[in-house]
């Protein structure tokens, strides 16, 4: 589209946006109607760790989206020469899981209790057996049974239990709905019905029957929507929230919110069964859609769904490159103090590619990753730690190498229960995130690690908001066609990418480093639990 052409279109609405608030950035990006990005804006903010519980302030995360939007539409004012006043959709999408509690009056009851929490075990584990099916501890529900267990003293206040996506959608429209896949982080979905699993809800129930609770679940959590249902409108509250200045109006229609897993899969177009999608940045998780049911119940894999309700498996490990990133800091360091100061982009491509110089086993050198617990290879609060043979050469090569193999080890111990136990079909993943930024290096090395081929596509930079405006766009004009058909046929028709196939010197260095991951995990283990 020429700049006219967009001008035209930022004025007639036939926009779409969405705002994705990440682990570490809060981003808005607006398309047009060939889905191109046309503006974006972000906000920086982190996770605190207060009285032992990780967090984000919901202040942050109100201040963050208008700070966001306003970078967005002083670009499309600067580029366009035109005032953003109306879109022809909204949606918003967050990381998954973890715990918000409101009362009656939407206020929050607790701090936000993020995914990267550690500390249901005991409850996750309880609900799993009750269930039959996998409750992770970053779940909504385990977060909440704990709570109900621990006779938390704001339970009997509990009005609405909600995650951020849910949160922040709510105070735009008024109403407390979850996109579908959003849905499947709180609690087990049923894919037939596209609901909540009632079987499980009335198990839950009859859990709190000895407990003084004046609810029952159906009352606290969120409607479900699919992809495409209408999620409400714009409120003139909600207007003000998001654009204090006033220029937005409301009655902007909102699609259901999503998590980052869901955008994740739309932005990779991996929404069709024998699909799938690797994320990896702050986190990394890897979801694979299914053909057939799995035949038993894996505390490693994740039952969660596309943003259609499609049922669809998840590794999740709760870090990836927040290591790596500080390695890297560490070294920007050192080059100022030598009076030399490289760009982060160009510093991140540099040392990436000094990985491929390393041995393809890493050297040697042993490193985790771990600033939590991690589930997926059973570690209950993590370290991040590295390990070496002393009798051979530490170089730069083998240090990087070995930093992206630990953001990838536990992911691929989760993925072989998918892939070599449950035989799960899949052509391949489509990676995104800010492993994959760099070309050809995090691609190439998780092809190997992996075994499957690694595609990224053009669109990958932007990530979890572009495939939320996707999800907004298909609200506004999908109808008649389904999510898998919507995308394939308009919004990734001659999509452009590459594709890594394992490399099989990769794959056999891969395995020499998992051995020694998997050797030295008891000291990862120990490190974690000392009090220091």
């Amino acid at each position: 589209m020429t700049v006219t052409q967009t001008a035209a279109a930022i004025s007639a609405g036939e926009t779409a946006l969405g705002i994705e608030l990440g682990s570490t950035r809060i981003k808005a990006v607006l398309i047009g109607p060939d889905f191109s990005p046309i503006a974006s804006g972000a906000f920086d903010w982190e996770n605190s760790l207060a009285g032992g519980v990780w967090t984000y302030r919901l202040e942050d995360a109100v201040s963050g989206i208008q700070s966001a939007y306003r970078e967005l539409s002083l670009s499309v004012k600067e580029q366009y020469d035109a005032e953003l006043r109306t879109l022809g959709a909204l949606g918003i999408s967050a990381m998954m899981h973890g715990y918000l509690p409101l009362d009656e009056n939407g206020a929050a009851l607790t701090e936000f209790r993020t995914w990267r929490n550690t500390i249901t075990e005991e409850e996750a584990g309880l609900l799993t057996r009750r269930f039959s099916f996998n409750i992770p501890q970053r779940w909504s529900i385990a977060h909440l049974y704990r709570a109900i267990r621990l006779r938390e003293p704001h339970i009997p206040r509990l009005a609405h239990l909600t995650t951020l996506a849910g949160y922040i959608h709510w105070r735009l429209t008024g109403r407390h709905v979850l996109g579908v896949g959003e849905a499947a982080g709180m609690f087990p979905i049923d894919s037939e019905t596209c609901s909540f699993d009632r079987g499980m809800e009335e198990s839950f129930d009859r859990l709190l029957s000895d407990e003084a609770v004046p609810w029952r679940l159906s009352d606290i959590l969120p409607q479900v929507l699919p992809a495409g249902a209408n999620a409400g409108a714009l409120t003139e509250e909600g207007a003000r929230l998001l654009d204090p200045t006033g220029t937005l109006q409301p009655g902007i229609p909102l699609c259901p919110p999503e998590g980052d897993a869901g955008t994740g899969m739309v932005a990779t177009n991996s929404v069709a069964p024998r699909t799938g999608n690797v994320s990896a940045g702050t986190s990394i998780f890897a979801m694979v859609v299914l053909e057939k049911p799995l035949s038993r119940v894996y505390p490693e894999l994740d039952m969660v769904t596309t943003p259609a309700g499609a049922p669809v498996a998840m590794v999740h490990c709760n870090t990836c490159t927040s290591d790596l990133d500080a390695w890297v800091s560490l070294f920007a360091q050192l080059l100022e103090r030598a009076g030399t100061k490289l760009t982060k982009p160009r510093l991140y491509d540099m040392l990436y590619n000094e990985a491929l110089s390393g041995a393809p086993d890493c050297g040697g050198v042993t490193a985790y990753n771990c600033y939590s617990g991690e589930p997926v290879i059973g570690l209950r609060e993590g370290r991040p730690l590295l390990a070496r043979q002393p009798e051979i050469p530490l170089t730069l090569g083998n240090f990087m190498r070995a930093q992206l193999f630990a953001a990838m080890a536990p992911l691929k111990l989760g993925m072989d229960l998918l892939l070599e136990q449950e035989h799960a079909a899949l052509d391949c993943l489509t990676g995104h995130g800010g492993l994959f930024k760099t070309p050809e290096v995090g691609q190439r090395l998780m092809a190997g690690a992996l075994g499957v081929p690694v595609s990224v596509m053009s669109t990958a930079g932007e990530g979890g908001p572009w495939g939320m405006a996707v999800l907004a766009m298909y609200s506004m004009n999908g109808s008649g066609m389904d999510l898998p058909g919507y995308l394939e046929q308009k919004v990734f028709a001659g999509a452009k990418g590459s594709t890594s196939t394992p490399d099989p010197v990769d794959t056999e260095g891969f395995a020499g480093f998992l051995k020694r991951y998997k050797a030295l995990l008891p000291a990862e283990q120990l490190a974690g639990e000392a009090r220091l």
